[in-house]
């Protein structure tokens, strides 16, 4: 009897615990899924974003639920074109929630105060919306914060000093809002911060004097590292030790009085001063800005104020507007609007969000758009570009993007993946180490100095003047010098890849220049920014100045590129190869004439060794080399398209010369750093700088 009681116990537990494993797979996050669906019927969203009310929560877009599925662990809905406050008592009772991203979207008002409650909360993107109001006070409270992302809204008001309550945050991210005051000494971890484009005063904390000036700009009264330093007469003089007061007479108080008179005086009339001088200094960089670019100053402006306002992050500066999703995201082809879509296989397993989440850095900003390093959370570095004015509908961008995906060469920069909504088209590059041949010949990278200035946005248009000045200017601090061997390996390889792009892909790619040229770790070339033309409405003959010294003449009027108008640019960056002089440097001529007749009339003048590039006179015996180089370079700016070679008969004169080089090179060449002594120990023989005046190219 005793063992039949035992059996019957062993069976009821066994049916309980299988009872109870049921129940566990089937779980559902009961009282999760209600608050979810309460912030979502409280907040416009797009038809696309339906969660299916007879479907687990864990299977709803942008929710995920921890393995046994008991809670909802994070929630991601970034740019998914919600509109409207979060209501209490929604997102506030998803307790076990650790990353909330939410950011560009069309969120008002501020954020609830039942926040407070998601004590488990590590990370927080809310950047890119509308939300308004102090610093959400409930945010202070959740002390296991790692990462706080406010940025672009329009929140007001102090920074808190109850933010040291976060002793866990490694990124805060505050900028392009309207916080005002002073900034608190903040003491958690920080490896990531930025505050920039604030109306804050003061004097920087010591504990954040370790971060660039890019993470302050934008705040004119802020001061001390890592900007300029504080003004002392600003701040209350230490207190002198006590001394017996005397009482003065009415005169002193007299002359006390008038004496403060006098400085008040004297301040303002030094402010006016100083105020007429920088009006002054503006207006006349103004003259000179229009006198350069008479047609499109407004324009100029403009697309370096949007620079100014996206530096931070390439992802920031890369999602649509939301409220268009909104508008228009209907229909299958707005299911697809938020998607990143890989090219070819891409070769990375990154989505949206993770571009989006990627801290990044201008690199430049081009004729097509600007381009940003971006550094993913999981540590991949990739460039991303952000195109402008692009006038190609959804199907057209996506048919070109296949067409370039399928490019794949060693002198080519792969596309991986790209991004098209109504206001945004994103494309994702591989990162290039070694730069641009523009960055190497040249040293002085113009963007990047304009953005600078452009931190403040009063002196807006004094940068964009600066920006135009700086173009003109060949050779500048940062300047690389670069040897015969690895110019001819420049030419050589971006010969090959321009060739690769005609032949094999019917490719134009219609804006080459050396800013284009990107090199690998092993210094060999690869081009990038090709076949984007067929995107843009046809530019303007008075369109940017940075491609204007690599254009076609006949360009100029179809404004179409063409294979030819490709090797007329090719022409030119084997010209700027050869005399280290950029194609729209200003010092070519009273007129603004061109690099391609700047050569031909110092090359009429019997051959003066103007033409060539300093840096090469330290090399010996490659005059026979340069001269053949450019006798190649020469006839690929012929004036008439049809006399210039195409682009495969320009790579086999290359391809031959190199070959002959390889042939006679007896291993003397070297650098005259060294005039004793060649390669092999012996003294070179003696040999002319100036090329022979009857070669005629």
């Amino acid at each position: 009897m005793a063992d039949a009681s035992r059996h019957c116990c062993l069976l009821l537990l066994i049916l309980l615990l299988l009872f109870l494993s049921c129940h566990r797979s089937n779980s559902e996050p009961t009282q999760d899924k209600q608050a979810l669906q309460a912030f979502l019927s409280g907040v416009a969203h797009p038809p696309r974003l339906q969660w299916n009310a007879s479907d687990s929560a864990c299977n709803w877009v942008g929710v995920q639920c921890d393995s046994s599925k008991s809670y909802v662990f994070s929630l991601r809905l970034p740019a998914k074109g919600l509109v409207g406050s979060i209501p209490e008592n929604t997102i506030g009772r998803l307790s076990g929630l650790r990353v909330l991203s939410i950011h560009h979207n069309s969120i008002n008002g501020n954020l609830p105060s039942d926040f407070a409650n998601l004590t488990l909360l590590r990370s927080l993107y809310v950047g890119n919306n509308r939300l308004s109001g102090e610093f959400p006070a409930s945010l202070t409270q959740l002390t296991r914060l790692t990462r706080l992302d406010l940025s672009f809204n329009n929140f007001s008001g102090p920074i808190p000093f109850s933010i040291n309550n976060l002793t866990h945050l490694t990124g805060l991210f505050l900028q392009s809002n309207n916080f005002s005051g002073q900034i608190p000494s903040i003491s958690a971890p920080l490896d990531k911060f930025d505050i920039s484009n604030n109306k804050l005063n003061g004097s920087i904390p010591r504990t954040l004097s370790k971060f660039p000036k890019s993470s302050f700009a934008g705040n004119l009264q802020l001061c001390g590292d890592p900007l300029p330093p504080c003004n002392s007469s600003f701040f209350p003089s230490p207190s002198p030790s006590p001394i017996p007061t005397v009482p003065s007479t009415p005169a002193q108080r007299s002359h006390k009085k008038k004496l403060s008179k006098a400085a008040i005086i004297g301040i303002s009339l030094a402010s006016a001063v100083v105020f007429l001088a920088l009006l002054l200094c503006l207006f006349f960089c103004l003259l000179r800005h229009r006198k350069r670019t008479p047609k499109s100053p407004s324009k100029a402006a403009a697309a370096a104020a949007g620079g100014a306002v996206v530096a931070r992050s390439a992802a920031e500066a890369g999602t649509s507007s939301s409220k268009d999703d909104l508008t228009s995201g209907t229909g299958p082809e707005g299911a697809e609007r938020n998607k990143l879509v890989f090219v070819n296989g891409g070769g990375y397993s990154f989505d949206l969000e993770d571009l989006l989440r990627a801290s990044a850095e201008v690199l430049g900003k081009g004729s097509v758009g600007t381009s940003y390093k971006a550094v993913l959370e999981e540590g991949t570095t990739v460039v991303v570009k952000r195109l402008k004015d692009v006038v190609a509908g959804k199907r057209e961008f996506d048919a070109q993007m296949e067409v370039l995906g399928k490019c794949k060469h060693e002198n080519v920069v792969p596309l991986r993946a790209y991004y098209f909504s109504k206001d945004e088209k994103l494309l994702v590059y591989d990162y290039l180490p070694n730069g641009s041949l523009s960055a190497l010949l040249h040293g002085i990278n113009p963007t990047s100095i304009s953005l600078h200035f452009l931190s403040a946005f009063c002196f807006l248009h004094f940068a964009d003047s600066l920006e135009l000045q700086l173009l003109g200017h060949g050779k500048g601090s940062g300047r690389t010098s670069l040897d015969w061997d690895n110019r001819m390996r420049t030419a050589l390889g971006t010969a090959r890849g321009l060739a690769f792009l005609h032949v094999s892909n019917n490719l134009v790619h219609g804006n080459i220049k050396s800013s284009n040229v990107l090199l690998r770790s092993n210094n060999e070339p690869a081009v990038s920014d090709y076949g984007l033309t067929p995107l843009f409405a046809p530019s303007p003959s008075s369109s940017s100045t940075r491609i204007a010294g690599y254009r076609a003449p006949e360009v100029v009027e179809t404004r179409k590129p063409t294979f030819k108008s490709d090797v007329y640019s090719f022409g030119v960056l084997l010209l700027e190869l050869l005399t280290g002089k950029s194609p729209n440097q200003a010092s070519l001529g009273d007129e603004g004439i061109d690099l391609p007749r700047w050569v031909q009339s110092v090359v009429r003048e019997e051959w003066t060794a103007e033409v060539f590039d300093v840096e090469l006179m330290r090399y010996h015996n490659i005059e026979e080399e340069m001269v053949q180089l450019l006798q190649i370079a020469m006839a690929c700016v012929s004036t008439v398209p049809d006399q210039r070679p195409s682009m495969p008969e320009v790579l086999k004169m290359i391809e031959d010369m190199n070959r002959s080089e390889s042939a006679t090179d007896d291993g003397i060449r070297q650098s005259s750093d060294d005039p004793s002594k060649g390669s092999d120990g012996q003294t070179p023989p003696a040999e002319t700088r100036t090329p022979p005046s009857s070669v005629t190219p």
